[in-house]
Order: structure tokens, then C-alpha cells, then sequence
């Protein structure tokens, strides 16, 4: 079994060559957010993964195993609900207010201007129908947020925060 113990985000730095000729492993969300797992390669390898408590692994990430291989990470195909706005009378703001109220119940959420995808939950679709959201059964790869507040986490497994400035310079005293 091959041991993996460190994750390029995105493969940062990596030749295209390289990353092109890597092995790929497929995995799903629930997979992907483990540190600690095991899974087989392309090339039919057994990978045993330990990665730093706390990171997730995201489609486009390259994991390095003891040996130096590299394996691209792919996401995998997974049943989850895509949701939409009504196409008769909805608007963008409705798919705004969708993803407000899954983020008030702390659902994994993935977001793109369009639509948004959580993982199946027939209590949540109900909920999303009753606010005239069209919500369909599919398989696809998933990627939710992150988190406002984790970070990002880098290859090291530190935490990676940026500074955020405004540009202006004035207070927001309330």
C-alpha cells in the first residue's frame, strides 16, 4: 500500500506535463472531506491517505505519495439535488434566498451562478419546492464551500489567511 501524506492544492506549481501524466483517483464529497482514507488509483495502486486533521481534499488537487508519484484527485460523479430558480416566474434573488435558508441549517452547499447543489435530503427539496425552487435528482461531481471562517488550508496543512482591506480609509463605527 502506498502511503500519501501531502496534498497540492490545485496542483499550484506543477507542470502541465506533470500533472498530465499523473495517476487520477476518484472520490466522492463524503470521501474528499476525510483526512485519513484509502482508495486505488488509475494505475491500480492501494493509497493509503493521511493527510493533517481537518483538510479536505478538492477535485484538481494532487496528492504526493512516499515513492514521489503524483495522483490528480478527481470528484466524483455523486447523487445530489440541483436547484434552480423557477424558469416561468423565478429570478436570481430567488436561488440567493434558497442558499440563505440552507445556510442557516449548515448544509454543505455548492454554489455557482446558476444553481445551486446540496446532497439529497427530501425534508430540505420539500422545503426548496414550497419556496418555488426547481429541484431535480442528479449525479454530479460535487464541491461545496468551504467555510467564511477556515482558511484555506495549504499543502503544509497550515492554516492560510489573507489580510481584507477595503481600499478606503475610513471606519465603520456603528
Amino acid at each position: 500500500m502506498l502511503q500519501v501524506s501531502k496534498c497540492i492544492v490545485s496542483g499550484n506549481g506543477l507542470a502541465a506535463v506533470l500533472l498530465k501524466r499523473a495517476a487520477t483517483v476518484e472520490l466522492d464529497w463524503d470521501v474528499r472531506q476525510k483526512s485519513r482514507f484509502s482508495a486505488v488509483d488509475s494505475q491500480g495502486r492501494e493509497l493509503a491517505v493521511f493527510l493533517p486533521r481537518g483538510q479536505a481534499v478538492r477535485g484538481g488537487d494532487v496528492l504526493v505519495a512516499e515513492d514521489g508519484s503524483l495522483i490528480r484527485v478527481l470528484a466524483a460523479p455523486q447523487k445530489v439535488l440541483r436547484i434552480t430558480a423557477c424558469v416561468v416566474h423565478g429570478t436570481p434573488f430567488d436561488l440567493m434566498r434558497a442558499a440563505y435558508h440552507l445556510g442557516n441549517r449548515h448544509v454543505p452547499i455548492e454554489l455557482q451562478p446558476d444553481h445551486l447543489k446540496i446532497e439529497p435530503d427530501h425534508v430540505l427539496a420539500d422545503m426548496l419546492r414550497s419556496m418555488h425552487m426547481e429541484v431535480a435528482q442528479a449525479d454530479l461531481p460535487f464541491e461545496p464551500e468551504g467555510g467564511a471562517y477556515g482558511g484555506h488550508v495549504t499543502h503544509d496543512g497550515h492554516s492560510h489567511h489573507h489580510a481584507h482591506h477595503h481600499g478606503n480609509d475610513h471606519g465603520h463605527n456603528h
